[in-house]
């Protein structure tokens, strides 16, 4: 292994010489990787093919150890550090260029204790894993739409999934973390110790240390659930969305919804309506009839089905590898004419992988005092819009990011102002504020001080330490 050139925190290259890149290595029980090692690649690649970075080392962390060896490591010598979980946000910044990236991804422990109802996981964890293991038990919480999602930076960001509406978002589940912070220490957070850091990474992302096991409340959710979407030629789209809204609006907690603009799977263009309902399912199938008896819909899947059926239903809308652009907000109305623009703009689309999503929140969402955690959109957001162009030809980035954009301008006007650091691009320290709020993101600011106060780990949607 010769010496090593690599990325600092100021944007300036280091030279590691050779005995120092050994020494670090000989510490690891994971592995170190360099351009050109074997696993290299498939280490650097994430989802989104418009991300491609060439990250200078990439440890492949086996534990704690690990990771805690490798955070000195890098603010010894003052190291770009990227972190790595699931791979799966939208800007990629769980990869760097130049730089150290802390893979967490082979980290994949999971123990379920179905007496406590709590389950403890490690950051490589996917939703998919997670749910195989807490269904074996008749248990589960709030994780996502797709299975191949990280536990990490889903739960880090809030996390929203089908059963938000009833038991509340991913982070509201949380019970505990153990956390490697940047000066080494690794500490446990929870509601009786270190009480302002566990506020704090209950939706403030990966911006205080690195995560290394998450516990969660679980909750009783049958094998059986009922899941599915009826869907209606995209002619009918505002009609269809409008009684979207009217339904959505009466519906108990144990049922969360969607409304969607998409391609069908035999390529025509629709309006769809999805969902998950949690609970007894003859209640459920009564209060999912009138779902099923509008217009009629030209196909109808839902029905009893699986919990990891329902878990898996977006899996290949966003194939991985595939090219993405997204851009999202919160709402607190579905308005005739915010519908009006769903459904023009969506008749413009330049890919047919291409869709638009609201998402139905309220219920158990809401009802989560404001300061309790960093997720601070409760009161007044009932949905969650988001537009997300998928293509392949990197020839078409221009028109599909465009398309995009163009949208999201015209619906913002719509929009609360809010949105999830989950959903968030690179769109520049406002956004990452409007996230948040002032009032949070001071808050935020001042933990940022006291356990990063280097910002060491940058790459994320950042939050600046307090001056």
């Amino acid at each position: 292994m010769a010496d090593l050139r690599i990325t600092t925190t100021r944007g300036t290259d280091t030279v590691l010489d050779e005995a120092t890149v050994q020494g670090f290595k000989t510490n690891l029980r994971g592995l170190l990787l360099c351009p050109g090692d074997d696993g290299y690649d498939e280490a650097r690649t994430i989802w989104n093919a418009m991300i491609v970075k060439r990250p200078a080392l990439i440890v492949r962390c086996a534990g704690v150890a690990d990771v805690i060896n490798t955070v000195n490591f890098a603010r010894t010598n003052n190291l770009l550090v990227a972190v790595r979980g699931g791979g799966h946000s939208f800007p990629g910044h769980s990869i760097c260029d130049g730089g150290l990236m802390i893979d967490l991804s082979q980290m994949k422990s999971i123990r379920v204790d179905p007496l406590r109802r709590t389950a403890r996981a490690e950051p490589g964890v996917k939703l998919g894993e997670f749910d195989h293991e807490t269904q074996a038990f008749n248990l589960a919480t709030t994780a996502g739409v797709v299975s191949d999602t990280g536990i990490a930076g889903l739960t880090l960001g809030g996390g929203m999934g089908w059963l938000a509406r009833k038991y509340g978002l991913s982070c509201d589940n949380l019970l505990s973390v153990d956390i490697v912070t940047a000066d080494g220490r690794f500490l446990t957070a929870s509601a009786t110790a270190n009480e302002d850091l566990f506020w704090g990474v209950r939706g403030g992302g990966g911006n205080f240390g690195i995560i290394t096991s998450f516990e969660y409340r679980l909750h009783p959710v049958g094998s059986m659930v009922l899941g599915g979407f009826v869907m209606h030629p995209v002619s009918k789209a505002k009609e269809v969305l409008k009684f979207y809204k009217e339904f959505s609006g009466s519906a108990p907690d144990e049922l969360t919804t969607l409304g969607a603009l998409l391609y069908s799977p035999e390529g025509e263009p629709v309006v769809s309506i999805g969902g998950c309902y949690h609970g007894p399912l003859d209640v459920g199938e009564q209060v999912i009839r009138p779902l099923k008896e509008y217009g009629p819909p030209i196909a109808d899947t839902m029905g009893p089905m699986p919990y990891t059926a329902v878990q898996r239903m977006f899996d290949q809308v966003p194939p991985p590898g595939w090219r993405y652009y997204a851009k999202a907000g919160f709402i607190t109305g579905l308005g005739g004419d915010a519908i009006d623009i769903l459904a023009d703009h969506f008749a413009t689309v330049p890919s047919r992988s291409s869709f638009i999503l609201v998402f139905q929140l309220g219920g158990a969402v809401s009802r989560v005092p404001k300061d309790q955690t960093a997720w601070s959109h409760r009161d007044a957001v009932l949905y969650h819009f988001e537009v997300i162009s998928v293509w392949q030809d990197p020839a078409d980035d221009e028109k599909n990011v465009r398309w995009a954009r163009e949208l999201w301008d015209a619906f913002m006007p719509f929009t609360s102002g809010g949105v999830s650091v989950n959903h968030l691009g690179d769109e520049g320290q406002e956004r990452v504020l409007a996230s948040y709020g002032a009032e949070t993101y001071h808050r935020l600011a001042s933990l940022k001080k006291k356990y990063d106060p280097t910002n060491l780990f940058r790459l994320n949607q950042n939050i600046k330490p307090t001056a």
